[in-house]
């Protein structure tokens, strides 16, 4: 090594050594108790968010999860809790299930008295089904599988419940496989999702199955009690469910199929009339759509499905009921949500609550139609209980789950419309640098959400693998582009990039970064590019292909060759029919010019490239070709970090603790450092006990 070569690695680890002190002291202070001013990656690992909500019968509470982070540096690596807590209208909020629990699938039983939920406890050697009364008591397991119980429903008098849950392995195979005999048949010895019928507080009964063919889903009992509503896709395999899911109407009594549905590609949602003569469904309108996301009115009777929205330019997501005559719908609307009501004829479409509000997410209707609950947030919070109340056009937060946020001080976050060089305009959200200062230009981490088929919606914006307001507090400007090929603004828009891999879509992250050079804020030579799986995509792309535009790239779950990805992903016949729309064969040598590592001549952007090495989606192998080709031509650099057990995303918390520290570093590094050779590789976790804070959360 040459004197120049040692004078510049001194610097670089001088640098980052310094820069890890200034960051964990600033993190010391806040946990301290004393004035936290600004949000770091150790507040982002404490942060806990509302999951799952469900209104009562009366519509006066709503029981919902809470995920809570684990400590990993005080309790097992693993998953966050998720535990049960109940809210009324007055915001007082009360734990029913808590500590080392999993709670999945929460509903009210229909006299609404208890509420039951999915959990693994104890001695379970499976997921069953528990429930827990409302008014004081324990919890009790009313019904046990073979298999995890996946989902269930209610029959409407609350005596009977359907599930799901996979076909039981034989004990002949198990005995076997105990011998040694662990080989697997690829996508051969899946076990398809059954529909099981069962009287639950009937020790005495069985749990029956519909012999139906296919592998179920979305399951719903009807009001009237005589039926079920639910899909089916010709085999397990998430390609299938992906596209080829058909909704059924099935006689419980009997088993047998009543009506089926010819609902077109991918189908979200689905809600039973109260009479139970009409269905009201979330699906694509073809098979070439992205997203299931017009709401359509499915008859009972006949099968026959109607588009009640035809033209509509957002993506419906979720459904209810509020009389036999009226659906409510929840739907994304460019970076804004709305909650509106339209007659099951199509006519009087009415908005509830307008755009502009809490970005929200989750959906439960009261049975009388007349009050609801969502789980939304908004710039300054993730996600919590809203609530709304008959009447109102506004919907009223219920829940504060990290009340230490108020300390916080938090850069301003916007709405950004630009143009695309094309003309198309667009949108994305902006975080400012927290301490702004007028003629200054500052470092940009570009953001690019994954998909392509999902959006940039204006709420909370900062996550393990989202620097947000992270960033912004060290003096980047974060942005979050919805370039062609989002959902939330119809179907026509969000097909933009079909045929078109890595073309206008990605041109479009250039065009963004133009518009915020351009107004002033954004140095352009110091623009950092990071994302997971499409956002991956665009990440290996920018640090490639489109070198010259950015100075530092993070790359997670992300696709580097279009022909080996789409030979080992579970989704091809979706990359065919809503992305490429061609076959590899059919145009082998486009699959390899849209393909990173065609353009790795060109890099000159250091990258860093993070994988789960149990990503099913987008292989680790992706990430592994990528690193070797750069690391082979020795232009940039780079560096692969694998996460053992961990798939498409993080899900462990020191998995996503490790995965933070990295990115920012590596754009610290790149984008406000020295640059040069990478920093090292090794990572101190000083904290120790300290990292989400658990002892203080109240």
């Amino acid at each position: 090594m040459n004197q120049g070569a040692r004078s510049d690695l001194r610097r670089n680890t001088t640098w980052v050594a310094g820069a890890l002190v200034a960051l964990f002291s600033a993190v010391i202070v806040a946990s301290s108790g004393l004035a936290a001013e600004v949000f770091t990656l150790e507040h982002v690992a404490r942060l806990r968010t509302v999951g799952t909500i469900t209104i009562s019968p009366d519509g006066k509470q709503v029981a919902y999860t809470l995920n809570v982070p684990r400590n990993p540096f005080r309790e097992d690596n693993g998953s966050a809790w998720t535990e049960l807590h109940l809210v009324g209208p007055d915001g007082v909020s009360r734990p029913y299930v808590t500590g080392e629990v999993n709670i999945s699938g929460i509903d009210w039983v229909p006299d609404g008295k208890a509420i039951s939920y999915l959990a693994k406890r104890g001695d379970d050697e499976s997921k069953s089904l528990y429930i827990i009364p409302v008014d004081g008591g324990e919890s009790r397991k009313i019904l046990k599988h073979d298999t995890n119980i996946s989902s269930y429903t209610w029959s409407p008098d609350g005596t009977r419940v359907a599930f799901l849950a996979t076909e039981e392995t034989p004990e002949d195979k198990k005995e076997l496989r105990e011998k040694g005999f662990n080989q697997e048949v690829y996508e051969e010895e899946l076990r398809p999702v059954r529909v099981w019928v069962a009287e639950p507080f009937d020790t005495a009964s069985e749990p029956r199955m519909l012999e139906l063919p296919g592998s179920a889903s979305e399951l719903h009992w009807s009001p009237e009690g005589k039926h079920l509503a639910l899909a089916l896709a010709p085999t397990p395999l998430i390609d299938d469910r992906y596209m080829r899911r058909k909704l059924h109407v099935v006689d419980v009594a009997s088993g047998e199929i009543v009506t089926r549905f010819d609902n077109p590609g991918k189908l979200g949602k689905v809600a039973f009339s109260p009479d139970g003569k009409y269905l009201a469904v979330v699906s694509a309108v073809d098979i070439n759509d992205p997203k299931a996301g017009h709401l359509m009115l499915g008859t009972v009777k006949d099968g026959k499905l109607k588009d009640l929205l035809p033209d509509y330019e957002g993506h419906v997501r979720a459904v209810a009921w509020r009389d036999d005559h009226t659906i409510l719908y929840l739907a994304d609307l460019g970076v804004h949500t709305t909650f509106a009501e339209i007659c099951r004829d199509g006519t009087k479409n009415r908005t509830i609550i307008s755009p502009g509000g809490p970005v929200l997410w989750g959906l439960s209707v009261s049975p009388d139609g007349k009050s609801a609950a969502f789980d939304g947030s908004t710039a300054l919070y993730p996600w919590e209980v809203l609530y709304l109340k008959p009447g109102a056009g506004k919907a009223k937060r219920l829940t504060d789950s990290n009340p230490w946020l108020a300390e916080m001080r938090f850069a301003p976050q916007e709405v950004v419309d630009f143009k695309a060089r094309d003309g198309l305009q667009l949108q994305g959200i902006l975080i400012r640098p927290l301490e702004e200062k007028e003629e200054e230009r500052y470092p940009l981490i570009l953001t690019v959400h994954g998909g392509p088929e999902a959006h940039e919606r204006n709420g909370w914006k900062t996550s393990y693998s989202r620097l947000g307001q992270v960033a912004a507090a060290q003096g980047f400007a974060v942005f979050y582009p919805n370039y062609r090929g989002s959902t939330g603004r119809g179907v026509e828009f969000s097909k933009m990039g079909q045929a078109d891999y890595a073309g206008g879509e990605f041109n479009d992250l250039v065009d963004a970064v133009d518009h915020l050079v351009e107004i002033g804020l954004v140095d352009k030579e110091r623009v950092g590019i990071t994302g997971g799986s499409y956002g991956g995509y665009a990440s290996a792309w920018g640090a490639t292909a489109l070198s010259e535009y950015f100075a530092a790239s993070v790359m997670s779950v992300g696709i580097s060759d279009l022909i080996s990805k789409f030979g080992t992903t579970d989704i091809p016949n979706e990359m065919y029919l809503v992305h490429a729309r061609a076959w590899p064969w059919e145009k082998w040598q486009w699959f390899l010019e849209r393909s990173p590592i065609y353009h790795v001549q060109k890099a000159r952007t250091p990258i860093l490239i993070l994988h789960g090495k149990n990503d099913t989606r987008v292989h680790p192998s992706q990430s592994m070709e990528l690193y070797r080709y750069l690391k082979t031509i020795g232009q940039a650099p780079v560096r692969l970090v694998f996460y053992p057990g961990e798939g498409h995303g993080n899900r462990r918390a020191a998995s996503r603790y490790d995965f933070s520290l990295r990115k920012l570093r590596w754009m610290e590094h790149y984008l406000k450092g020295p640059g040069g050779a990478p920093p090292p590789y090794e990572l101190e976790y000083p904290l120790g006990e300290g990292v989400n804070g658990n002892d203080d959360d109240g």
